[in-house]
């Protein structure tokens, strides 16, 4: 079956995992967290939402194993192509939602730096 067939599993579990927590430095208050957060009007302060968080590992993983099924077919432009299509379907969706052109582009530069750490980690192992 094309979804599993010479998917390196151990990549996909690495990429989201290494994804999550390029994530967790890009959103945290050093990283671009505080101008985002003030784009959004929320408040950094707290225990970190569980549900977003868990849906967030889950659609990385998703994700990376989308990478890890281009990698394998050797579809490196399919998964570009998809990879654009998603970041650009984002941003246009939070433009509809108001949200400020900062905060569009740190969630978009995000979904970058994910797929390019997803990709790197299939290149590696």
């Amino acid at each position: 079956m094309e979804l599993t067939q010479d998917v390196s599993w151990i990549a996909v579990i690495v990429g989201a995992v290494l994804a999550f927590f390029a994530g967790w430095a890009w959103y945290s208050p050093i990283g671009l967290g505080n101008r985002w957060a003030q784009g959004l009007g929320i408040d950094m302060g707290g225990k970190p939402p569980v549900t977003p968080m868990m849906l967030q590992g889950l659609g990385l993983f998703l994700l990376s194993w989308f990478v890890a099924v281009t990698a394998a077919s050797g579809a490196l432009m399919t998964l570009l192509l998809g990879a654009l299509g998603f970041v650009v379907l984002g941003y246009s969706g939070e433009s509809f939602a108001g949200h400020t052109p900062a905060v569009r582009l740190i969630n978009s530069g995000y979904w970058v730096l994910a797929v390019v750490v997803m990709i790197l980690t299939n290149a590696v192992l």
